[in-house]
């Protein structure tokens, strides 16, 4: 009769993997370090963008509302990438199991549950007028 083979073989690729994974970049690191040549000069050190010399500090302060807009675009981007699978997967069963009580309608009372809370931050966002763009 074979011999058993324990479970954590087939751990071994992993293992490996993730070992590679934190020797190479440390490695690669290293290498840079000793060989390039290390030779600062006043040009060399200076701003570099388009052949000019730098007319100002580079640090601009944006508005507020700039960041605003962006945060907005993405929770309602993620809310996009979150509806695509669950209408892939339910809409043809949704009609179906709509009167029989199962995981089924736990998932699509989830889903609205979903939908409802970001309807909710897209009308907060409207009333503190986050879309308004100056």
């Amino acid at each position: 009769m074979a011999a058993e083979v324990p479970a954590l073989i087939y751990y071994i690729p992993l293992i490996i993997f993730m070992i590679m994974g934190a020797i190479i970049p440390i490695a690669s690191l290293a290498l840079v370090k000793i060989i390039a040549p290390l030779r600062p000069g006043r040009r060399k050190i200076s701003i570099y963008e388009g052949g000019l010399s730098p007319i100002r500090d580079a640090r601009v302060q944006y508005s507020v509302q700039y960041y605003l807009f962006a945060i907005v675009f993405v929770i309602f981007d993620v809310e996009v990438l979150f509806l695509y699978p669950w209408i892939y997967v339910y809409a043809s069963k949704f009609m179906e199991s709509f009167l029989v009580f199962g995981s089924m309608n736990i998932a699509v009372f989830e889903m609205l549950l979903f939908i409802i809370v970001l309807l909710i931050g897209l009308v907060y966002a409207i009333k503190k007028e986050a879309l308004h763009w100056v």
